[in-house]
């Protein structure tokens, strides 16, 4: 049995571009899934197909949860990847996206299930999108880094490298290069997040992802309530920091190295990770909330 179940078959589909998103490890303060899922919506996407659960996902790791519908009757929500397909006739072209938790299990097999959907629905270019954790302030515009297949994509993504990172990747780095192996044209788009509030949903992040998005694909959507969230977000952040002079003092230092471009900060200069969650999670307390949404 083939692990993709489907719904029904788009048809008519034109010229689309495939956008790619996974919670987990790649997706830091939530902002590339956010990005993917606020398209989404905002586009009236509708669901097409959706991967078997068992074939690529450890539960142990990534469990299924328990919740209540509006008849009171319990569920369970498997972890699972969607696929979902948005028309948008005034543009150029429309897009399938792709969403869900990162998979635990058989990365080359679910690459090679997501390279022979996008040949099967004629996908042109295949987008993933992630977010890491880095010395960058929340005060400051979203840094970006991208990397392309080829160099008429990364002309289009305004870059000037295929991309140098070494180390550890994720599923967003082992699909972009299958894509790339099969001779898909595949780009991998990046947002920065401040690791001093990696615990907290970043809507400023997501934001910056969607606005980038809109330019590569030739797509725009409405953008206001994600601009409202970005903005609680960093007003709530700001007070979070200006409530403990070490982490203020760290803040600033960064604010200073990204307006002057220096080297990051020397790892014993900054605070522990514990002690930056510490404060963060206790100002949150003391407002009552559960942190930005």
């Amino acid at each position: 049995m083939t692990p993709l179940i489907w719904d029904h078959r788009p048809t008519g589909l034109r010229a689309p571009a495939m956008v790619c998103a996974f919670e987990g490890w790649n997706d830091a303060g939530d902002a590339a899934s956010t990005a993917v899922a606020f398209m989404s919506d905002a586009l009236g996407a509708r669901r097409f197909a959706r991967v078997d659960t068992e074939e690529f996902y450890d539960l142990q790791a990534n469990r299924p949860r328990i919740r209540i519908d509006e008849d009171n009757k319990r569920e369970i929500e498997w972890p699972c990847v969607e696929m979902f397909a948005a028309t948008v006739p005034r543009a150029a072209r429309d897009l399938v996206l792709v969403r869900g938790v990162e998979p635990s299990l058989r990365w080359r097999a679910f690459g090679a299930l997501i390279v022979e959907l996008a040949e099967a629905l004629g996908v042109r270019t295949v987008i993933t999108l992630g977010a890491l954790l880095a010395d960058v302030p929340h005060s400051r515009p979203v840094a970006m880094t991208g990397f392309a297949s080829d160099p008429r994509l990364l002309e289009r993504m305004g870059a000037s490298d295929p991309g140098r990172y070494e180390g550890p990747t994720g599923i967003v780095g082992v699909l972009h290069g299958i894509c790339s192996d099969a001779g898909l044209p595949a780009m991998s788009l990046w947002a920065s997040v401040p690791h001093y509030v990696a615990a907290a949903p970043s809507p400023k992040a997501a934001l910056a992802l969607v606005r980038r998005l809109e330019s590569l694909v030739e797509v725009s959507v409405d953008v206001s309530d994600l601009e409202q969230a970005a903005a609680t977000y960093e007003r709530q952040v700001g007070l979070a920091v200006s409530s403990d002079p070490d982490v203020q003092a760290f803040v600033e230092r960064l604010e200073a190295d990204a307006e002057s471009e220096e080297a990051p900060l020397a790892p014993e200069d900054l605070p522990s990770g514990d002690l930056l969650a510490k404060e963060f999670q206790s100002f949150l307390r003391q407002r009552g909330g559960d942190g930005p949404k």
